[in-house]
């Protein structure tokens, strides 16, 4: 599995992918594809920010929860099979509930 690093979350993207084109085959192209709320479901989480002081900042999210993140941000990876997005926790807006 990937583990991620300081204070980034791992997404797992591939249930909430958007359509990049439409059911009639029109390719969306341009910002317009791109305004829509993303969503992903949190599978891994990392030890949070360190502080100068040596303070950990813990990240607010767990494991399962389905979040809302900012759409021009992380980097995508694709992993057994399946579609992820790295994202650092400060990028993350809000949690489904």
């Amino acid at each position: 599995m990937l583990r991620p690093l300081e204070n980034r979350v791992i997404l797992d993207i591939s249930k909430y992918k958007k359509e990049e084109t439409t059911s009639s085959g029109i390719i969306l192209t341009g910002e317009s594809s791109k305004e829509a709320p993303v969503y992903g479901v949190v599978v891994a989480v990392g030890p949070g920010r360190t502080l100068d002081n040596g303070e950990v900042v813990k990240i607010e999210v767990k494991e399962g929860d389905k979040v809302v993140y900012h759409s021009f941000t992380g980097t995508e990876v694709e992993y057994e099979g399946k579609e992820y997005i790295i994202v650092p926790a400060q990028d993350i807006l809000a949690v489904v509930e």
